[in-house]
């Protein structure tokens, strides 16, 4: 049955036409995304404690299948509550999962540590931004090859799907450390919007980033509800979030009542060694706290996608936010992720300046550190700026693994056999 929902403008390619085949257009997003090396890299990239530390916490890749699986969720609670979906007017769950899937491919080594010190390096050449960073592997170096093929050839709502935000890196009066667009990223903006003038009344102060296609909502709420109420999970788990600690930060906090009886419950669930259970029920809760309603804006008249917003009930946006700030406060303050924000800045910081002396303002004595195809890349570009990208690039796509071992081999005198080199 043909899904009303979505037009011939919706499922347009970047790019130009790609091959059909038995799969809709959605499921050809999907499966490109899950078989690219990039995705795979996930499983060896830090969610909240380093990859492979703890072999039963989660990874940037089992996070990911988690957003996967809670927005495939949102999809079918929406269509079962009935009007204004319908049979064959419905949320395509294939084209979330995609896009949930895809959220974090470009975030760097290290987590959000890694990610600060990206922004700091890159801050005087266009920045740099994890969700922006997504948007540059899937338009451009996904599926790299010597040939010329660029990117995965998304379709625009895809390519809308992981658009968090829409506001360049230029359009801010000062140069932001997060949550834009690089400058060149204008070109998949407007493919985005089919080329519509952007109305004067978004392009003032954060309104252009607030606008987000449908599927790019439930992506978000999908992320927003697997990371507040996991992290602290494996947080628990860890040991880092204990009932003493927790009562020493409440302590300092204006809990309210309903806080409280949230702080109430997780007590229980930890002394009752049910938390997984607890937990789970409320990320089912954060699920059926969805609606959909219809919206104006300059592109409603186009597609559904923006005829449609994703409206969360306040009490589990609130719920998501004390545990995401309980999380932030306890675990990503604590001594011991704070060692690896050094480690990160230590190690990036490094491997950046090593590159840069080696491959973008050379000395007269030049040594081959990078991949010949790195190096390439950065050969090819002419301004200071595109370099830095390709150095950037390099280093987002790098796992912990990899960044910890390729460190070791250009600094650690007693690390490095031929054995070594991969």
């Amino acid at each position: 049955m043909q899904n009303a929902f979505y037009t011939a403008f919706d499922e347009e390619t970047l790019g130009g036409r790609r091959k059909t085949d038995y799969r809709s257009a959605f499921q050809i997003d999907r499966d490109r995304v899950i078989h690219a090396p990039a995705f795979r890299k996930l499983q060896s990239k830090t969610q909240v404690f380093l990859s492979g530390e703890y072999d039963f916490y989660r990874t940037r890749l089992t996070h990911s299948m988690e957003v996967a699986q809670i927005g495939r969720s949102i999809c079918r609670y929406l269509e079962s509550r009935g009007q204004p979906l319908r049979d064959n007017f419905h949320l395509d769950s294939d084209l979330v999962e995609c896009a949930c899937l895809a959220h974090d491919l470009g975030h760097p080594p290290f987590g959000h540590s890694g990610e600060r010190t990206l922004q700091e390096l890159m801050q005087p050449y266009g920045g740099f931004e994890g969700n922006a960073q997504t948007l540059h592997l899937v338009t451009e170096t996904l599926y790299q090859n010597e040939s010329g093929v660029r990117g995965m050839q998304p379709t625009r709502a895809l390519l809308d799907g992981v658009l968090k935000y829409k506001k360049l890196h230029g359009e801010f009066p000062v140069p932001p450390s997060q949550h834009f667009l690089y400058d060149p990223q204008h070109v998949y903006r407007d493919f985005v919007f089919g080329g519509a003038e952007i109305p004067a009344a978004l392009q003032g102060g954060l309104a252009l980033n607030a606008l987000k296609s449908v599927e790019c909502q439930i992506m978000d709420w999908a992320d927003d509800a697997a990371y507040s109420l996991n992290d602290i999970v494996d947080g628990v788990k860890a040991g880092f979030l204990t009932i003493e600690r927790i009562e020493r930060w409440a302590g300092g906090q204006a809990v309210d009542s309903r806080q409280q009886q949230w702080i109430d419950t997780l007590f229980d669930a930890i002394r009752g060694d049910r938390l997984e259970g607890v937990f789970s029920t409320k990320i089912g809760r954060f699920i059926q706290a969805c609606r959909l309603h219809e919206r104006d804006n300059f592109m409603a008249a186009k597609t559904n996608r923006y005829r449609f917003e994703l409206v969360v009930a306040p009490d589990a946006e609130q719920e998501a936010r004390f545990f995401k700030r309980l999380a932030n406060d306890i675990i990503f303050e604590s001594p011991q992720l704070q060692q690896v924000e050094h480690k990160a800045r230590l190690v990036l910081s490094s491997l950046w300046n090593s590159a840069w002396r080696n491959y973008v303002e050379p000395g007269s004595r030049v040594i081959r550190i990078l991949p010949p195809n790195v190096g390439a890349l950065i050969a090819a570009e002419g301004a200071l700026a595109g370099k830095a990208r390709r150095v950037c690039d390099w280093l987002a796509g790098l796992t912990d693994g990899m960044i910890v071992r390729t460190y070791r081999r250009l600094f650690d005198p007693e690390f490095g056999s031929i054995r070594d080199l991969s």
